[in-house]
């Protein structure tokens, strides 16, 4: 293979050591020689690792993606380093040839496949970028405890015979948090509980009366105590957080309004999905199938002998992905081209009746949210609405009639066409 890099680096990264392998020109059988060292993570010890390979004439450098152990050794290298390309690489493109498994073997392995070409760097945000990433993927996961803890406090009140939310639409209203609190105190009346009930809820009162009868004791009151002030602190760092990322989204102001002109996609969606895959998406995925496979939200590829056999799809940013699905399901209650989409692939694969035709519907407009979002900020301008009616609108009018027509004849029906008046 040609070598493209005469001087290059690959690092395999571990929690405490990293083994470098570098090829530089020598007297070896290719005309190359490679030259090994091990350094421990410490940061100190990392900016002198890539001033070692500044010193030996180094122009890129490649490391295999390994979650928060890769960053620091990354960011060392760019900042005590004037490399010409530092590349963080899928772990799943650059594997070893089974049997010459040592750290020093990958790094030398990784350091070959570089110097040939052979490697693309995974998508790494700018620091600003990468700061609200941090932020906003903790906030998700306060959410989900949340969410969580109100599922623990559920039980809780299952296993004393309280069926608040067999009644209510859920216990973390107004009226069911009155409720809870009036136990915990010591109420155990059903009818005075149920007085506690706000808005429309005053009008399932007898229904309340009977669901707020149990048998609630001191343990139940201590365990829904707790989690109530654990749901109190989580609905808190939620509310504090929110300023701090409005704050971080500031430079990307431009880049989220015009996200949010998608339907489905809010202020704090289209701050999500810039924090994943940043605001100038044309520098790092050229188009938007690039951005989709990127993100998982495509078919596999795989085809063998003429045949092309199921593909799934790939894991991809396990971030991003859950915040498409949700905004498509937000995108698909109002009318438009994303709800006509969503319509005509469930009846594709079922109908309605179908939980499975609903969920693969879902994720195709996911995917179209995707390819609209990659336009919409390689392009600078809003969304703009295909309409409820763009599917029809493309159909050729005599093929639709003579596909109709073939349909009632196979039923049984003799068909006789006359024109509009």
């Amino acid at each position: 293979m040609q070598v493209l890099y005469e001087r290059c680096a690959a690092v395999d990264v571990g929690k405490d050591v990293v083994a470098v392998a570098v090829r530089l020109p020598g007297d070896g059988p290719d005309g190359r020689a490679t030259v090994k060292r091990t350094f421990k993570t410490f940061y100190g010890v990392l900016a002198e690792a890539a001033r070692w390979l500044v010193s030996l004439g180094v122009t890129h450098v490649a490391m295999e993606a390994t979650g928060i152990y890769s960053m620091p050794v990354y960011h060392a290298l760019i900042e005590h380093g004037s490399f010409a390309q530092v590349l963080v690489c899928n772990a799943g493109h650059v594997k070893n040839v089974p049997g010459r498994k040592t750290d020093l073997a990958d790094a030398d392995w990784l350091a070959h496949l570089l110097e040939c070409g052979l490697l693309a760097g995974s998508f790494i945000p700018p620091a600003d970028i990468k700061a609200a990433r941090d932020v906003i993927r903790y906030r998700t996961k306060i959410v989900q405890s949340r969410t969580s803890e109100l599922q623990r406090l559920g039980g809780v009140l299952q296993d004393a015979g309280i069926k608040i939310d067999s009644v209510a639409s859920s216990i973390a209203t107004k009226s069911g948090r009155a409720m809870i609190e009036a136990l915990i105190d010591g109420e155990r009346r059903g009818e005075v509980l149920a007085e506690l009930a706000k808005g429309k809820m005053r009008a399932k009162i007898p229904d309340l009366s009977m669901a707020l009868e149990g048998r609630f004791g001191d343990h139940h009151a201590l365990m829904c105590r707790l989690h109530l002030d654990h749901i109190d602190h989580l609905e808190a760092m939620t509310t504090a957080l929110d300023p701090q990322i409005e704050a971080m989204m500031t430079p990307f102001r431009a880049a989220r309004d015009l996200l949010t002109t998608v339907p489905g996609i809010g202020p704090l969606a289209a701050a999500a999905v810039i924090s994943e895959i940043g605001a100038d998406v044309r520098e790092f995925f050229p188009d938007a199938a690039h951005l989709a496979s990127w993100a998982g939200l495509c078919p596999g590829n795989h085809e063998s002998a003429g045949k092309r056999r199921s593909g799934k799809p790939r894991h991809g940013n396990q971030h991003l992905q859950p915040v498409l699905v949700e905004c498509a399901w937000a995108a698909v209650r109002h009318e438009g081209y994303l709800r006509s989409l969503y319509h005509r692939h469930v009846m594709k694969w079922g109908g309605y009746r179908s939980p499975l035709a609903k969920k693969k519907a879902i994720i195709v407009v996911a995917h179209a949210l995707l390819v609209i979002i990659w336009h919409v900020l390689a392009t600078g301008k809003p969304y703009d609405e295909l309409g409820p009616d763009y599917f029809t609108r493309r159909q050729d009018p005599e093929r639709e009639t003579r596909r109709l027509i073939a349909r009632l004849e196979a039923l049984g029906h003799q068909v006789t066409l006359q024109p509009a008046a």
